[in-house]
């Protein structure tokens, strides 16, 4: 592959997955505003649950997207192990998080505590991810 063609799809990785970063910043204001509610207002729960299997999908295809480009481009996935490792705790991180908010069951503090606390890690790891990404790309 060119190296001009290569260099877009970095560019395009890096671009889709701000995007994504962006998602679950909105995601997560979504969260805090059903967590700080008083009374729990039904279309931001419904807007919560509905976009966050989106965004997590959107966050793994993201992270094979990412692998696809460096395969492309070097013939190895592994040519920038932090960015790689960082992206595959990141991917974990959202799969967990995907599956314990199918635990949380009325208003339990138990589950809903832990998805609060994967959700603010996977922002903060994202952000750094980012930074990481930077690196890649210059």
């Amino acid at each position: 592959m060119s190296k001009e063609l290569i260099l877009y799809l970095k560019l395009l990785h890096a671009g889709f997955n701000s995007l994504v970063i962006m998602l679950f910043v909105y995601q997560g204001i979504l969260g805090l505003r059903i967590r700080r509610s008083e009374k729990k207002t039904i279309h931001i729960i419904r807007k919560h649950r509905k976009t966050g299997p989106i965004i997590a999908v959107l966050g793994a295809l993201g992270f094979i997207a990412g692998i696809t480009v460096i395969f492309l481009d070097t013939g190895r996935i592994l040519k920038y192990p932090p960015h790689f490792l960082l992206g595959l705790i990141i991917v974990s991180l959202i799969m967990s998080t995907y599956l314990i908010s199918k635990k949380i069951k009325g208003p339990e503090p138990y589950w809903r505590n832990r998805h609060f606390a994967l959700g603010i890690l996977i922002i903060c790891l994202y952000f750094v991810q980012a930074f990481l990404g930077l690196g890649v790309l210059l």
